[in-house]
């Protein structure tokens, strides 16, 4: 089975090695027929410590590395 891998954007970077990132997504609301903002956030472990506040992050489902972390980055950039 295929991996799961989502992008958003960095919006904590407080914890050693881990990363939380938003993640936004679009759906059509069924009874109104207006499309609709979802975001959620994500625990990702960052194993270089590299991401900061606003980057733009790459994550990807992994095996649970602790009680909230079942994602792990995959690659960076810069939102600036």
């Amino acid at each position: 089975m295929p991996k799961r891998i989502l992008e958003g954007v960095v919006v904590s970077d407080k914890g050693d090695k881990t990363v939380v990132v938003k993640v936004e997504r679009t759906l059509l609301h069924p009874v109104l027929k207006k499309t609709v903002r979802l975001s959620k956030k994500y625990h990702a472990h960052d194993e270089a410590n590299a991401l900061k506040v606003g980057d733009l992050a790459r994550i990807v489902e992994c095996a649970p590395k602790s009680k909230l972390k079942r994602w792990e980055v995959l690659s960076t950039a810069s939102a600036s």
